[in-house]
């Protein structure tokens, strides 16, 4: 069984450290397994009838096993079998980590046929599924198939879920940083929640990407936090 294959990869050390970094997560559900380890396992797994039936088996208990769920989509490389099985598995989502592990390959290959459903996933109420739709435009969309619109779309997300608005900030950081004059205006114009817009300038100015003359003037675009 896979879940005997992860309890055998256990490292109590690392467990104790990473549970630090998913608090939203049950420490009871996290059995402590590296993830060079995981993505190893995936590769051993992938395409075995073993993977089939834990693919289809919805929920998992154990937070390895979400991870391992998603780096088994990430090698699916037929778009259409790879968004329903992502679609089918983004409910079960329940933090962070696991949503950011999501990046199916086949994805960068098919961005026009990827598009509408980020926009759907965008409206999701599901806060891990709107990250995932944030993250996937930020890994697709700011470079060749950028489209101004797309900065518009996410700015008008608004949620009270701290991940989700840290992906908003990381996404708009990053869109300073490939698109810079298309992305000012959303911090020069007050765009963003306060929250959102000083975490993009942090973030901004913490990147190698931007000049050191941008991170300044960023820094002075900084606005009091009244909440």
């Amino acid at each position: 069984m896979i879940k005997d294959k992860l309890f055998d990869l256990q490292d109590l050390r690392y467990k104790e450290f990473h549970q630090k970094l998913i608090p939203t997560t049950d420490p009871d559900t996290v059995i402590g397994v590296r993830v060079p380890m995981l993505r190893k396992l995936s590769k051993e797994l992938y395409g075995t009838e073993c993977a089939t039936g834990f693919l289809n088996t919805l929920p998992h208990r154990y937070y390895e096993e979400n991870n391992l769920h998603a780096f088994l989509i990430g090698q699916i490389k037929d778009f259409d079998t790879c968004i329903k099985e992502v679609d089918r598995f983004l409910p079960f989502v329940d933090n962070w980590a696991t949503c950011d592990s999501l990046r199916p390959a086949c994805f960068g290959k098919s961005p026009e046929r990827l598009l509408p459903y980020i926009e759907k996933w965008l409206l999701s109420t599901h806060a891990y599924t709107v990250r995932f739709s944030i993250e996937m435009l930020m890994v697709h969309f700011l470079d060749k198939n950028f489209d101004q619109k797309h900065l518009h779309n996410v700015s008008r997300v608004t949620s009270d879920d701290y991940y989700v608005n840290m992906m908003i900030a990381w996404y708009f950081a990053t869109a300073l940083a490939k698109q810079y004059e298309k992305a000012l205006p959303f911090i020069t114009e007050n765009r963003l929640s306060v929250w959102v817009h000083n975490k993009t300038i942090q973030k901004a100015t913490e990147s190698y990407r931007i000049t050191n003359e941008q991170k300044n003037y960023l820094k002075t675009l900084k606005r009091p936090n009244t909440g």
